[in-house]
């Protein structure tokens, strides 16, 4: 992954992250997941990486929204 990239938040829902994923595209936010479950037992997080331009604005939609699952990545 490009060095301008960061990890804004991690979750441990699949289908919670593409709903952000989804979300995010949608308002023209280039968006990278990274899943890092173990895929026979489902553990582990899967980060939500964006553009570090588009971080501020990536707050604000996720923040905004009804999702409680995420955690911080910091």
């Amino acid at each position: 992954m490009e060095k301008d990239w960061i990890k804004v938040r991690t979750y441990t829902k699949p289908l919670e992250a593409e709903i952000v994923k989804q979300m995010l595209e949608e308002n023209d936010i280039a968006v990278v997941l990274l899943n890092k479950q173990d895929s026979s037992y489902l553990f582990g997080k899967i980060e939500l990486y964006v553009n570090e331009k588009d971080e501020a604005i990536t707050n604000v939609l996720i923040d905004s929204s009804t999702f409680t699952e995420e955690e911080d990545a910091n």
